[in-house]
Protein backbone atom coordinates (compact mmCIF):
# COMPACT_ATOMS: atom_id res chain seq x y z
CA UNK A 1 0.00 0.00 0.00
CA UNK A 2 1.78 3.55 -1.12
CA UNK A 3 2.30 6.09 1.53
CA UNK A 4 -0.10 8.42 0.39
CA UNK A 5 -3.00 6.13 0.41
CA UNK A 6 -2.36 6.78 4.22
CA UNK A 7 -2.41 10.21 4.53
CA UNK A 8 -6.29 11.44 4.03
CA UNK A 9 -6.62 9.06 7.56
CA UNK A 10 -5.13 11.74 9.37
CA UNK A 11 -7.31 14.19 11.52
CA UNK A 12 -5.59 16.69 13.33
CA UNK A 13 -3.36 14.96 16.08
CA UNK A 14 -5.45 11.66 15.48
CA UNK A 15 -5.78 9.16 13.23
CA UNK A 16 -9.38 8.69 11.89
CA UNK A 17 -11.34 6.46 9.22
CA UNK A 18 -14.49 4.38 8.20
CA UNK A 19 -13.91 1.40 9.65
CA UNK A 20 -17.42 -0.61 8.49
CA UNK A 21 -19.82 -0.31 6.09
CA UNK A 22 -22.97 1.34 6.79
CA UNK A 23 -23.04 4.47 6.04
CA UNK A 24 -24.38 5.24 2.73
CA UNK A 25 -21.26 7.05 0.40
CA UNK A 26 -18.60 6.33 3.00
CA UNK A 27 -16.48 3.22 2.14
CA UNK A 28 -14.21 1.34 4.32
CA UNK A 29 -10.92 3.46 4.52
CA UNK A 30 -9.48 1.83 7.99
CA UNK A 31 -8.73 -1.75 7.53
CA UNK A 32 -6.77 -4.24 9.82
CA UNK A 33 -4.28 -3.91 6.76
CA UNK A 34 -3.81 -0.51 7.84
CA UNK A 35 -3.75 -0.95 11.63
CA UNK A 36 -1.03 -3.96 11.42
CA UNK A 37 1.00 -1.21 9.54
CA UNK A 38 0.35 1.75 12.13
CA UNK A 39 0.96 -1.09 14.83
CA UNK A 40 4.79 -1.23 12.97
CA UNK A 41 5.27 2.41 12.48
CA UNK A 42 4.54 2.83 16.05
CA UNK A 43 6.78 0.77 17.37
CA UNK A 44 9.49 2.08 15.73
CA UNK A 45 9.14 5.57 16.37
CA UNK A 46 8.58 4.79 20.10
CA UNK A 47 11.77 2.71 19.94
CA UNK A 48 13.50 5.60 18.47
CA UNK A 49 12.49 8.33 20.17
CA UNK A 50 13.50 6.46 23.76
CA UNK A 51 16.51 5.35 21.69
CA UNK A 52 15.91 1.15 23.35
CA UNK A 53 15.93 -1.53 21.18
CA UNK A 54 12.66 -2.82 19.93
CA UNK A 55 12.89 -5.86 22.05
CA UNK A 56 12.94 -3.65 25.35
CA UNK A 57 10.04 -1.60 23.45
CA UNK A 58 6.44 -2.07 25.72
CA UNK A 59 3.25 -0.51 24.40
CA UNK A 60 -0.16 0.02 25.63
CA UNK A 61 -3.00 -0.64 23.72
CA UNK A 62 -6.81 -0.25 24.73
CA UNK A 63 -10.08 0.55 23.01
CA UNK A 64 -13.71 2.06 23.28
CA UNK A 65 -16.79 0.23 22.71
CA UNK A 66 -16.69 0.29 19.32
CA UNK A 67 -17.90 -2.90 17.29
CA UNK A 68 -15.23 -2.54 14.84
CA UNK A 69 -12.25 -2.41 17.71
CA UNK A 70 -11.78 -5.91 18.74
CA UNK A 71 -10.44 -6.54 14.82
CA UNK A 72 -8.24 -3.64 14.84
CA UNK A 73 -6.82 -3.47 17.99
CA UNK A 74 -5.94 -7.46 17.26
CA UNK A 75 -4.53 -5.83 13.89
CA UNK A 76 -2.39 -3.46 15.27
CA UNK A 77 -1.78 -5.99 18.04
CA UNK A 78 0.44 -8.13 15.61
CA UNK A 79 1.80 -5.48 14.05
CA UNK A 80 3.91 -4.36 17.35
CA UNK A 81 4.89 -7.75 17.91
CA UNK A 82 6.12 -8.42 14.67
CA UNK A 83 8.71 -6.20 14.99
CA UNK A 84 9.93 -7.58 18.55
CA UNK A 85 8.20 -4.99 20.73
CA UNK A 86 6.16 -6.21 23.71
CA UNK A 87 1.99 -5.22 24.28
CA UNK A 88 0.18 -4.69 27.12
CA UNK A 89 -2.97 -5.34 26.51
CA UNK A 90 -5.74 -2.68 28.16
CA UNK A 91 -8.94 -4.30 26.61
CA UNK A 92 -11.74 -1.66 27.41
CA UNK A 93 -10.53 1.81 28.12
CA UNK A 94 -10.60 5.45 28.35
CA UNK A 95 -8.08 7.74 26.92
CA UNK A 96 -6.56 9.23 29.46
CA UNK A 97 -6.45 6.20 31.35
CA UNK A 98 -4.26 5.17 28.20
CA UNK A 99 -2.22 7.90 28.86
CA UNK A 100 -1.25 7.16 32.12
CA UNK A 101 -0.05 3.87 31.12
CA UNK A 102 3.15 5.65 30.41
CA UNK A 103 3.21 7.11 33.79
CA UNK A 104 1.75 4.49 36.28
CA UNK A 105 5.10 2.79 37.80
CA UNK A 106 2.95 -0.25 37.97
CA UNK A 107 2.44 -0.29 33.82
CA UNK A 108 6.18 1.92 32.60
CA UNK A 109 4.98 1.49 29.31
CA UNK A 110 7.19 3.07 26.65
CA UNK A 111 4.13 3.99 24.21
CA UNK A 112 0.37 3.90 24.26
CA UNK A 113 -2.67 3.62 21.75
CA UNK A 114 -6.33 4.27 22.15
CA UNK A 115 -8.39 2.92 19.44
CA UNK A 116 -11.56 5.57 19.49
CA UNK A 117 -12.99 7.53 17.04
CA UNK A 118 -14.21 9.96 20.15
CA UNK A 119 -17.83 11.15 19.77
CA UNK A 120 -18.21 10.16 15.89
CA UNK A 121 -20.62 7.57 14.86
CA UNK A 122 -20.42 3.48 15.56
CA UNK A 123 -19.43 3.26 11.79
CA UNK A 124 -16.01 5.38 12.31
CA UNK A 125 -12.78 4.44 14.45
CA UNK A 126 -9.29 5.45 14.91
CA UNK A 127 -6.17 5.99 16.91
CA UNK A 128 -4.60 8.11 19.34
CA UNK A 129 -1.12 7.79 20.53
CA UNK A 130 1.09 8.89 23.77
CA UNK A 131 4.75 8.85 24.73
CA UNK A 132 5.79 9.84 27.91
CA UNK A 133 5.92 13.77 26.20
CA UNK A 134 2.54 13.58 25.91
CA UNK A 135 -0.23 12.92 22.74
CA UNK A 136 1.11 13.03 19.26
CA UNK A 137 0.95 16.11 17.85
CA UNK A 138 -0.16 16.59 14.12
CA UNK A 139 3.57 16.64 12.60
CA UNK A 140 3.92 13.04 14.84
CA UNK A 141 0.55 11.57 12.88
CA UNK A 142 2.22 12.89 9.59
CA UNK A 143 5.38 10.91 10.51
CA UNK A 144 3.47 7.51 11.38
CA UNK A 145 1.33 6.84 8.84
CA UNK A 146 4.37 7.67 6.29
CA UNK A 147 6.14 5.29 8.41
CA UNK A 148 3.30 2.68 8.37
CA UNK A 149 4.97 0.20 5.97
CA UNK A 150 7.39 -2.92 6.39
CA UNK A 151 7.14 -6.55 8.95
CA UNK A 152 9.33 -7.97 11.09
CA UNK A 153 9.64 -10.66 13.63
CA UNK A 154 6.62 -11.91 15.94
CA UNK A 155 6.42 -11.60 19.99
CA UNK A 156 4.24 -12.99 22.54
CA UNK A 157 1.98 -10.34 24.39
CA UNK A 158 0.44 -9.38 27.48
CA UNK A 159 -2.56 -8.08 29.27
CA UNK A 160 -3.39 -6.03 32.20
CA UNK A 161 -6.38 -4.75 33.39
CA UNK A 162 -4.74 -1.12 33.27
CA UNK A 163 -8.67 0.63 34.11
CA UNK A 164 -8.58 -0.85 37.14
CA UNK A 165 -5.43 0.79 37.87
CA UNK A 166 -6.36 3.50 36.84
CA UNK A 167 -9.94 3.57 38.70
CA UNK A 168 -8.03 2.75 41.95
CA UNK A 169 -5.72 5.74 40.95
CA UNK A 170 -8.94 8.09 40.80
CA UNK A 171 -10.36 6.67 43.98
CA UNK A 172 -7.40 7.64 45.93
CA UNK A 173 -7.40 11.51 44.63
CA UNK A 174 -11.00 11.55 45.48
CA UNK A 175 -9.94 10.52 49.20
CA UNK A 176 -6.92 12.56 49.67
CA UNK A 177 -9.30 15.92 48.37
CA UNK A 178 -12.06 15.21 50.37
CA UNK A 179 -10.35 14.28 53.43
CA UNK A 180 -13.59 12.78 55.38
CA UNK A 181 -13.78 10.93 58.31
CA UNK A 182 -15.13 7.88 56.83
CA UNK A 183 -11.87 7.80 54.25
CA UNK A 184 -13.02 4.66 52.38
CA UNK A 185 -16.28 6.06 51.97
CA UNK A 186 -15.66 9.75 51.98
CA UNK A 187 -18.86 10.06 49.05
CA UNK A 188 -21.25 8.55 51.10
CA UNK A 189 -24.53 10.48 51.71
CA UNK A 190 -24.06 11.87 48.21
CA UNK A 191 -26.13 10.70 45.51
CA UNK A 192 -24.31 10.93 42.07
CA UNK A 193 -25.88 9.69 38.68
CA UNK A 194 -23.18 8.77 35.59
CA UNK A 195 -24.33 8.57 32.18
CA UNK A 196 -21.93 6.76 29.93
CA UNK A 197 -23.92 6.70 26.51
CA UNK A 198 -22.71 3.27 26.47
CA UNK A 199 -19.64 4.54 25.26
CA UNK A 200 -16.38 3.62 28.13
CA UNK A 201 -16.86 5.82 31.08
CA UNK A 202 -19.44 3.49 33.10
CA UNK A 203 -16.67 2.09 34.67
CA UNK A 204 -16.78 5.58 36.90
CA UNK A 205 -19.63 4.65 38.33
CA UNK A 206 -19.38 1.43 39.54
CA UNK A 207 -15.45 1.67 40.30
CA UNK A 208 -14.65 4.86 41.56
CA UNK A 209 -18.37 6.79 42.76
CA UNK A 210 -20.01 3.43 44.28
CA UNK A 211 -16.57 2.26 46.17
CA UNK A 212 -16.60 5.28 47.45
CA UNK A 213 -20.00 5.17 49.53
CA UNK A 214 -21.63 7.45 46.92
CA UNK A 215 -25.63 6.27 45.71
CA UNK A 216 -25.08 5.74 41.96
CA UNK A 217 -28.95 4.74 41.58
CA UNK A 218 -30.51 6.60 38.25
CA UNK A 219 -27.19 6.25 36.60
CA UNK A 220 -27.60 4.98 33.03
CA UNK A 221 -26.31 3.23 29.51
CA UNK A 222 -23.32 2.38 31.48
CA UNK A 223 -22.44 -0.92 29.81
CA UNK A 224 -20.51 -0.50 26.69
CA UNK A 225 -22.50 -0.62 23.22
CA UNK A 226 -20.44 0.38 20.09
CA UNK A 227 -23.70 0.91 18.43
CA UNK A 228 -24.67 3.39 20.92
CA UNK A 229 -28.46 2.27 21.00
CA UNK A 230 -29.83 5.36 23.71
CA UNK A 231 -28.03 8.35 22.72
CA UNK A 232 -24.29 9.42 21.39
CA UNK A 233 -21.85 9.81 23.31
CA UNK A 234 -21.27 13.35 23.26
CA UNK A 235 -21.62 16.27 26.56
CA UNK A 236 -22.07 18.68 22.93
CA UNK A 237 -25.17 16.58 21.80
CA UNK A 238 -28.61 18.48 23.29
CA UNK A 239 -30.34 14.94 23.21
CA UNK A 240 -27.40 13.47 24.91
CA UNK A 241 -27.95 16.32 27.84
CA UNK A 242 -31.76 16.21 27.90
CA UNK A 243 -31.12 12.60 28.69
CA UNK A 244 -28.77 12.93 31.39
CA UNK A 245 -30.38 16.20 32.93
CA UNK A 246 -33.65 14.71 32.95
CA UNK A 247 -32.15 11.25 34.28
CA UNK A 248 -30.39 13.46 37.35
CA UNK A 249 -33.98 15.14 38.26
CA UNK A 250 -35.82 11.96 38.24
CA UNK A 251 -33.13 10.16 40.63
CA UNK A 252 -32.87 13.48 43.20
CA UNK A 253 -29.53 13.16 42.69
CA UNK A 254 -26.92 15.65 43.77
CA UNK A 255 -24.89 15.60 40.59
CA UNK A 256 -25.07 13.92 37.29
CA UNK A 257 -22.11 13.50 35.06
CA UNK A 258 -21.86 12.50 31.12
CA UNK A 259 -18.96 11.26 29.31
CA UNK A 260 -17.83 10.85 25.33
CA UNK A 261 -17.26 7.47 24.37
CA UNK A 262 -13.54 7.33 25.03
CA UNK A 263 -13.94 9.38 28.78
CA UNK A 264 -11.28 12.84 27.97
CA UNK A 265 -14.59 15.18 27.84
CA UNK A 266 -17.05 15.37 30.57
CA UNK A 267 -19.89 17.57 31.18
CA UNK A 268 -22.38 18.03 34.56
CA UNK A 269 -26.00 18.48 35.58
CA UNK A 270 -26.74 20.16 39.02
CA UNK A 271 -29.35 18.34 41.12
CA UNK A 272 -32.36 20.81 39.30
CA UNK A 273 -31.21 19.74 36.04
CA UNK A 274 -29.16 22.84 35.64
CA UNK A 275 -26.66 21.56 32.55
CA UNK A 276 -22.74 22.45 33.06
CA UNK A 277 -21.41 22.48 30.08
CA UNK A 278 -19.53 24.78 27.45
CA UNK A 279 -18.56 27.98 29.64
CA UNK A 280 -20.42 26.83 32.69
CA UNK A 281 -18.28 23.69 33.30
CA UNK A 282 -15.09 25.88 32.17
CA UNK A 283 -16.30 28.37 34.88
CA UNK A 284 -16.92 25.75 37.72
CA UNK A 285 -13.75 24.25 36.66
CA UNK A 286 -11.98 27.41 37.28
CA UNK A 287 -13.69 28.58 40.58
CA UNK A 288 -12.69 25.09 42.21
CA UNK A 289 -9.28 25.80 41.13
CA UNK A 290 -8.99 29.75 41.69
CA UNK A 291 -8.45 29.28 45.93
CA UNK A 292 -4.88 27.53 45.34
CA UNK A 293 -4.14 29.93 42.34
CA UNK A 294 -4.63 33.92 42.72
CA UNK A 295 -4.46 35.54 39.81
CA UNK A 296 -3.91 32.77 37.71
CA UNK A 297 -4.29 32.77 33.65
CA UNK A 298 -7.19 30.80 32.35
CA UNK A 299 -6.90 29.42 28.66
CA UNK A 300 -10.09 28.61 26.41
CA UNK A 301 -10.67 28.67 22.74
CA UNK A 302 -11.94 31.56 21.00
CA UNK A 303 -15.34 31.01 21.24
CA UNK A 304 -15.86 30.94 24.73
CA UNK A 305 -18.78 33.95 25.92
CA UNK A 306 -17.82 37.17 27.51
CA UNK A 307 -19.91 36.24 30.28
CA UNK A 308 -16.99 33.92 30.97
CA UNK A 309 -14.25 36.77 30.84
CA UNK A 310 -16.65 38.70 33.08
CA UNK A 311 -17.03 35.78 35.62
CA UNK A 312 -13.12 34.65 35.98
CA UNK A 313 -11.47 38.14 35.94
CA UNK A 314 -14.21 39.85 37.64
CA UNK A 315 -15.25 37.55 40.25
CA UNK A 316 -12.60 35.16 40.38
CA UNK A 317 -9.31 37.81 39.97
CA UNK A 318 -7.98 35.46 37.48
CA UNK A 319 -7.00 36.06 34.00
CA UNK A 320 -8.83 34.90 30.82
CA UNK A 321 -7.00 33.94 27.52
CA UNK A 322 -9.39 33.44 24.46
CA UNK A 323 -6.84 31.25 22.56
CA UNK A 324 -7.79 29.61 19.14
CA UNK A 325 -9.96 26.71 18.57
CA UNK A 326 -8.95 23.10 18.93
CA UNK A 327 -8.56 21.12 22.08
CA UNK A 328 -4.53 20.75 21.47
CA UNK A 329 -4.23 24.68 20.54
CA UNK A 330 -5.66 25.29 24.47
CA UNK A 331 -2.98 22.96 26.14
CA UNK A 332 -0.41 23.67 24.31
CA UNK A 333 -0.83 27.52 25.15
CA UNK A 334 -1.18 26.05 28.75
CA UNK A 335 2.21 24.67 28.85
CA UNK A 336 3.55 27.24 26.97
CA UNK A 337 2.29 29.84 30.12
CA UNK A 338 4.08 27.50 32.63
CA UNK A 339 7.32 26.89 30.63
CA UNK A 340 7.27 31.01 30.49
CA UNK A 341 6.49 31.57 34.66
CA UNK A 342 3.02 31.77 33.92
CA UNK A 343 0.70 30.23 36.80
CA UNK A 344 -1.72 28.62 34.12
CA UNK A 345 -3.50 25.85 35.99
CA UNK A 346 -6.63 25.16 33.51
CA UNK A 347 -6.64 24.89 29.78
CA UNK A 348 -10.26 24.02 28.57
CA UNK A 349 -12.15 24.20 25.26
CA UNK A 350 -16.10 24.69 25.18
CA UNK A 351 -16.17 21.53 24.07
CA UNK A 352 -15.50 19.79 27.27
CA UNK A 353 -12.25 18.74 26.45
CA UNK A 354 -10.05 20.10 29.30
CA UNK A 355 -6.48 19.56 30.80
CA UNK A 356 -5.07 20.56 34.23
CA UNK A 357 -1.58 21.89 35.03
CA UNK A 358 -1.78 19.07 37.80
CA UNK A 359 -2.65 16.09 35.26
CA UNK A 360 0.18 15.86 33.55
CA UNK A 361 -1.50 18.23 31.13
CA UNK A 362 -4.18 15.52 30.01
CA UNK A 363 -7.39 16.25 28.66
CA UNK A 364 -9.04 13.61 30.66
CA UNK A 365 -13.03 13.63 31.60
CA UNK A 366 -13.07 11.69 34.34
CA UNK A 367 -9.93 13.59 36.56
CA UNK A 368 -11.89 16.61 35.94
CA UNK A 369 -14.92 14.80 37.25
CA UNK A 370 -13.16 14.09 40.37
CA UNK A 371 -12.01 17.31 40.94
CA UNK A 372 -15.86 18.08 40.69
CA UNK A 373 -16.99 15.16 42.88
CA UNK A 374 -14.61 16.51 45.57
CA UNK A 375 -16.12 20.12 45.46
CA UNK A 376 -19.59 18.63 45.54
CA UNK A 377 -18.46 16.87 49.02
CA UNK A 378 -16.74 19.75 50.55
CA UNK A 379 -19.67 21.81 49.68
CA UNK A 380 -21.98 18.94 50.94
CA UNK A 381 -20.25 19.12 54.39
CA UNK A 382 -20.05 22.66 54.47
CA UNK A 383 -24.05 22.96 54.23
CA UNK A 384 -23.44 24.66 50.61
CA UNK A 385 -24.51 23.80 47.20
CA UNK A 386 -21.96 22.96 44.23
CA UNK A 387 -23.85 25.39 42.27
CA UNK A 388 -22.70 28.44 44.77
CA UNK A 389 -19.60 27.95 43.16
CA UNK A 390 -20.64 29.82 39.81
CA UNK A 391 -23.70 32.01 41.03
CA UNK A 392 -22.41 34.71 39.84
CA UNK A 393 -21.96 33.67 36.29
CA UNK A 394 -24.54 35.26 34.35
CA UNK A 395 -27.22 32.87 32.43
CA UNK A 396 -28.91 35.68 30.76
CA UNK A 397 -28.10 34.66 27.12
CA UNK A 398 -29.41 33.85 23.34
CA UNK A 399 -26.96 32.65 21.23
CA UNK A 400 -26.63 31.14 17.79
CA UNK A 401 -23.48 29.62 16.01
CA UNK A 402 -23.94 30.05 11.88
CA UNK A 403 -21.71 28.92 9.15
CA UNK A 404 -21.46 31.08 6.28
CA UNK A 405 -20.37 29.19 3.33
CA UNK A 406 -17.70 30.65 1.11
CA UNK A 407 -18.43 30.50 -2.78
CA UNK A 408 -15.39 32.05 -3.79
CA UNK A 409 -12.66 29.25 -5.32
CA UNK A 410 -9.68 30.58 -3.38
CA UNK A 411 -11.93 30.74 0.31
CA UNK A 412 -8.63 31.27 2.15
CA UNK A 413 -7.17 34.84 0.96
CA UNK A 414 -10.96 35.83 0.22
CA UNK A 415 -11.84 34.89 4.02
CA UNK A 416 -9.19 37.15 4.99
CA UNK A 417 -10.64 39.86 2.94
CA UNK A 418 -14.14 39.73 4.56
CA UNK A 419 -12.47 39.40 8.20
CA UNK A 420 -9.69 42.92 7.64
CA UNK A 421 -12.98 44.63 5.87
CA UNK A 422 -15.32 43.98 8.84
CA UNK A 423 -12.82 44.56 11.32
CA UNK A 424 -12.65 48.07 9.82
CA UNK A 425 -16.48 48.11 9.78
CA UNK A 426 -16.75 47.57 13.29
CA UNK A 427 -13.81 50.08 14.54
CA UNK A 428 -15.95 52.86 12.15
CA UNK A 429 -19.05 52.18 13.97
CA UNK A 430 -17.67 52.49 17.77
CA UNK A 431 -17.54 49.21 18.68
CA UNK A 432 -15.40 47.70 21.07
CA UNK A 433 -12.64 44.77 19.60
CA UNK A 434 -11.21 42.60 22.07
CA UNK A 435 -7.85 40.92 21.88
CA UNK A 436 -8.25 37.63 19.80
CA UNK A 437 -5.94 35.55 18.10
CA UNK A 438 -7.95 34.05 14.95
CA UNK A 439 -10.97 36.20 13.44
CA UNK A 440 -12.11 38.98 14.82
CA UNK A 441 -14.05 39.75 17.97
CA UNK A 442 -16.86 42.26 18.61
CA UNK A 443 -17.92 43.16 22.07
CA UNK A 444 -21.17 45.54 21.93
CA UNK A 445 -22.22 47.60 24.91
CA UNK A 446 -25.37 48.20 26.10
CA UNK A 447 -27.31 50.78 23.98
CA UNK A 448 -25.30 50.41 21.21
CA UNK A 449 -26.98 49.08 18.91
CA UNK A 450 -30.67 50.99 20.48
CA UNK A 451 -31.90 51.87 23.71
CA UNK A 452 -33.16 48.75 24.69
CA UNK A 453 -29.92 46.97 23.53
CA UNK A 454 -28.75 45.13 26.68
CA UNK A 455 -25.07 43.91 25.30
CA UNK A 456 -23.48 41.04 23.70
CA UNK A 457 -20.49 39.97 21.02
CA UNK A 458 -20.17 38.53 18.35
CA UNK A 459 -16.80 36.01 16.70
CA UNK A 460 -16.01 35.74 12.68
CA UNK A 461 -13.20 34.00 12.05
CA UNK A 462 -12.42 31.81 9.01
CA UNK A 463 -11.89 28.21 8.86
CA UNK A 464 -8.74 26.92 8.00
CA UNK A 465 -9.56 24.07 5.42
CA UNK A 466 -13.57 24.34 4.17
CA UNK A 467 -14.87 27.07 2.65
CA UNK A 468 -17.22 28.15 5.12
CA UNK A 469 -16.50 31.23 7.51
CA UNK A 470 -18.16 30.81 11.29
CA UNK A 471 -19.98 33.18 13.53
CA UNK A 472 -20.83 33.07 16.71
CA UNK A 473 -23.09 35.77 18.02
CA UNK A 474 -24.77 36.23 21.58
CA UNK A 475 -26.75 38.45 23.01
CA UNK A 476 -28.28 38.88 26.22
CA UNK A 477 -31.47 38.25 24.96
CA UNK A 478 -33.67 37.02 22.11
CA UNK A 479 -33.97 41.17 21.18
CA UNK A 480 -30.22 41.58 21.77
CA UNK A 481 -28.97 38.53 19.27
CA UNK A 482 -31.67 39.58 16.49
CA UNK A 483 -29.66 43.10 16.73
CA UNK A 484 -26.32 41.70 16.34
CA UNK A 485 -27.58 39.60 13.38
CA UNK A 486 -28.93 42.71 11.39
CA UNK A 487 -25.46 44.69 12.30
CA UNK A 488 -23.81 41.50 10.87
CA UNK A 489 -25.71 41.17 7.79
CA UNK A 490 -25.50 44.81 6.93
CA UNK A 491 -21.62 44.82 7.90
CA UNK A 492 -21.42 41.84 5.27
CA UNK A 493 -23.41 43.39 2.63
CA UNK A 494 -20.35 44.04 -0.28
CA UNK A 495 -19.54 40.22 0.24
CA UNK A 496 -21.73 39.09 -2.43
CA UNK A 497 -19.40 35.99 -2.67
CA UNK A 498 -19.97 34.77 0.86
CA UNK A 499 -23.61 33.26 1.45
CA UNK A 500 -25.19 34.89 4.21
CA UNK A 501 -29.12 33.21 3.76
CA UNK A 502 -28.35 31.46 6.93
CA UNK A 503 -28.19 34.36 8.70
Amino acid sequence: MAKESLLHLQNGSDIRGVAIEGEEGKRVNLTTEIAYRIGVAFAGMVATRTKKSLPEIKIAVGRDARISGPQLQSAFVSGVTSTGAKILDCGLASTPAMYMSVIYEETACDGACMITASHLPMNRNGFKFFTKEGGFEKADITELLEMAQGLSKEAKDDSVHLLNLYAEKLRNFIREGVQAEDYKHPLKGLHIIVDAGNGNGGFFAHQVLALLGANIDGSQFLDPDGTFPNHVPNPEDSKAMRSVADATVQAGADLGLIFDTDVDRMSAVFADGTPVNRDACIALAAAILAPDHPGATIVTDSATSDRLTDFLEGKLGLKHLAFKRGYKNVINKCIELNENGIDCPLAMETSGHGCLKENHYLDDGAYLAVKIVIALAKAHKEGRQLSDLIADLSTHFSAREVRLHNLEKDFAAYGGEVLEAFKKSAEQAGYELPETFEGVRVRFAKGSLSEEFRGGWLLLRSSLHDPVMVLNMEGETDADLFAITMAVKKMLTPFWKLDTSTL
